[in-house]
């Protein structure tokens, strides 16, 4: 315990952001991150979508900005992207109800417990990227693009087609948590695509596609047994390990 704990403060000594990249970066970044919720907002209590939708404006945006801030700024720039986003959530949770920010993220459902699954999805993102980065290193970026692209869209998939529902576990066991067979297809389709785009536009990254398949089927299967609320953290260890496996035995 006392090993991972000394790993982890050097792992965040190490990738502490430069005052200069951060005077820049960080208003950049905050804004960026209430401009998407605000929109995903607008969605949900403007235009009347359902909450499985206008999420997922704010969940695809911030994964795909992480993969891309790592890409350009290594994970100092990531850091600095988490300060933000963290910064956006707690003021949704803030402002509560009937709020734009605080609607986006809360599902229905999950009430009377609303702010308790939106700080659930945020810590799981948080502590998927931090364990992810700690022990798969730069195979992180896997973790981001198939959270972020397949967890997005298997929510809004789920919530317009699934007819095949499943029970999973929940940490509150006063509350049904479902997911839909439909919603894991999805995650199995996307996250096939997601790999073989990566994989196969970058000369740095070689795996067979049968390999890809089984990947992306794991992952599936990973998302669809997570415990609810902690899908963001479990599928972005499970990705990032699979390529920092195959990858690093290839």
């Amino acid at each position: 315990m006392m090993s991972l704990l000394f790993s982890l403060l050097d792992f965040f000594v190490e990738n502490l952001p430069s005052l200069r990249l951060t005077l820049w970066l960080f208003p950049c970044c905050l804004l960026w991150c209430f401009l998407t919720l605000y929109i995903a907002g607008i969605a949900k209590k403007d235009w009347g979508w359902p909450t499985g939708y206008s999420r997922k404006i704010f969940h695809f945006v911030i994964f795909f900005s992480a993969y891309m801030v790592q890409v350009i700024y290594d994970l100092k720039g990531v850091f600095i992207l988490g300060w933000s986003a963290s910064l956006v959530v707690f003021y949704a949770c803030y402002k509560g109800t009937g709020n734009h920010y605080f609607e986006a993220l809360a599902r229905e459902k999950d009430a009377p417990f609303r702010t308790r699954y939106i700080l659930y999805s945020y810590l799981a993102t948080l502590v998927g990227g931090v364990f992810s980065n700690l022990f798969f290193h730069e195979f992180a970026i896997f973790g981001y693009a198939i959270t972020g692209i397949s967890d997005a869209i298997a929510e809004p998939i789920g919530t317009k087609y699934g007819k095949h529902t499943y029970r999973v576990f929940s940490f509150n066991q006063s509350k049904i948590s479902e997911r839909s067979i439909e919603g894991s297809i999805a995650v199995f389709l996307s996250a096939l695509v997601i790999s073989v785009c990566i994989v196969y536009t970058s000369a740095l990254f070689t795996i067979s596609f049968p390999v890809l398949l089984m990947i992306a089927l794991i992952c599936a299967l990973v998302e669809a047994v997570s415990p609810c609320g902690f899908d963001n953290a479990i599928l972005q260890w499970a990705s990032s390990a699979l390529f920092f496996y195959f990858l690093s035995a290839g």
